[in-house]
């Protein structure tokens, strides 16, 4: 039996280049990058240097704060270079593939015999403990400790998302072993919430051993920090973990099978892209290798556009990312846009342009913010676009003043920034809102360490 939550508000951005569903190569790449910068509260510490031969599942880097938790590779091969940024920061290191792909045998496992502190034991060793994150504050959730609850969210609202439907439909029983691993961590079970729009279609809906939810509505529908503050909100004191569904269908494979195996289908999106389509590849895969269109006026995003990284066409697919969006820089100027009545190429979330008189229509959309910021403008958009039990005016205002106080009474423990996102877009003020939650963020985690 499922719960049904039905979301009225949110945001569905028109933005044409969704990717069909269709998987037009397999990626095998030459180079391939483990960045330590992928993961929040993380402090690298090298275990390998230059030349040093490793496998699939080979520890690379260990937290120093925490020697337990591992960055392994994803590939055999040889480590090429040690990449470091200002101050000698630590920024990636780089494996060269040798091709066969050859991995550290952790052992298949019976996953029903096993019990917590061996599942953490193998979850540590292979590197995959770090897939596990932990609310508040989005970091990489305490071995040491229990949450009340997991959750794991089966469908992704953001723009030109990645399907899961598509994607993981061949992986349908390792996600299953996934789940049944990770319910060992928790007393509180696991929450898996699947779509509306496709609940009795989609593949997942018969996955046991969970509680259900069936969520509706716009994005962010989809955001697992909507999905928890809708079921079991995040009180003072409170842990809830979260993994994002390829990883748990990565933790599947791992018990099932003995082996690390990162491999997932990533959608290549974007009004930029000629052939918006799937490709099959790994974390940490460069960029030039996925994709064709990355030329010198397009913008390359490792994940969507609201919440996405900006990797360049030097960059490499992130460890949590299953998506590249490619958009057009906007550099033109537009004199006097501002007082132009018609902008059929425009997408309004208000009624000043004529967007609205057709809602199905997709739009060529570049990164023109159309203006600059300016001073905080209170309104009520943030609201209309944040389907969350909270004031998000009042929780950005609390965080530019540092209050921490007014921070936790205005919610800062159950939203990550994603959730915020969309105050971004519609921002009549275009404030980086994102910035300024993931700011207070930060100062709630040094003070209250």
């Amino acid at each position: 039996m499922s719960n049904t939550i039905h979301l009225k508000k949110g945001l569905d951005i028109p933005i044409k280049g969704v990717a069909a569903q269709k998987t037009v190569k397999t990626v095998a790449p030459d180079i391939v990058a483990v960045k330590p910068t992928d993961f929040k509260g993380f402090l690298p510490r090298l275990l390998v240097k230059e030349g040093d031969p490793v496998l699939a599942g080979s520890p690379v880097m260990a937290d120093k704060s925490r020697p337990g938790i591992l960055l392994t590779s994803p590939v055999s091969g040889t480590v090429q270079q040690i990449v470091r940024g200002e101050k000698r920061k630590l920024l990636a290191v780089l494996v060269k593939a040798d091709g066969k792909q050859a991995s550290v045998d952790f052992g298949a496992q019976k996953i029903a015999a096993l019990q917590s502190a061996e599942v953490r034991d193998l979850l540590l060793r292979s590197g995959l403990w770090v897939s596990l994150v932990q609310r508040p504050y989005g970091i990489i959730a305490d071995p040491e400790a229990t949450p009340k609850s997991l959750f794991i969210s089966a469908f992704n609202t953001a723009p030109l998302a990645a399907d899961y439907d598509y994607s993981l439909s061949a992986d349908v029983p390792y996600v299953q072993a996934g789940i049944d691993v990770l319910g060992k961590l928790t007393p509180g079970g696991v929450h898996f919430c699947i779509g509306e729009r496709t609940a009795s279609s989609s593949p997942f809906h018969k996955i046991e051993n969970v509680i259900m939810h069936v969520v509706g509505g716009k994005h962010p529908a989809g955001n697992v920090g909507v999905q928890i503050s809708h079921i079991d909100p995040i009180l003072k004191g409170d842990t809830v973990w979260t993994v994002s569904l390829p990883l748990v269908a990565a933790i599947g494979k791992l018990f099932a099978t003995g082996k690390l195996d990162l491999t997932r289908k990533v959608a290549i999106t974007g009004p930029a892209v000629s052939d918006p389509a799937y490709v099959t590849a790994l974390p940490g895969t460069p960029v030039a290798a996925l994709t064709d269109d990355a030329a010198e006026n397009i913008r390359v995003i490792g994940g969507n556009v609201l919440t996405g990284e900006c990797l360049g066409r030097e960059g490499y697919l992130g460890f949590f990312q299953d998506q590249l969006t490619l958009l057009r820089e906007g550099n033109e100027k537009e004199w006097f846009g501002w007082a132009k009545p018609f902008r059929p190429k425009l997408f309004s979330t208000s009624a000043c342009y004529f967007s609205w008189l057709t809602p199905r229509k997709k739009y060529d959309m570049d990164t023109n913010l159309h203006g600059g910021p300016r001073a905080f403008v209170q309104t009520k958009c943030f609201e209309d676009v944040t389907p969350m039990d909270l004031f998000p005016i009042y929780l950005i205002k609390a965080c530019l003043a540092k209050d921490i106080e007014k921070m936790e009474q205005f919610g800062i423990y159950e939203v990550l920034p994603e959730d915020l996102a969309l105050c971004d877009y519609v921002d009549p003020s275009k404030n980086n809102i994102q910035s300024i939650v993931a700011d207070g963020i930060d100062y709630m985690i040094k003070e209250m360490a």
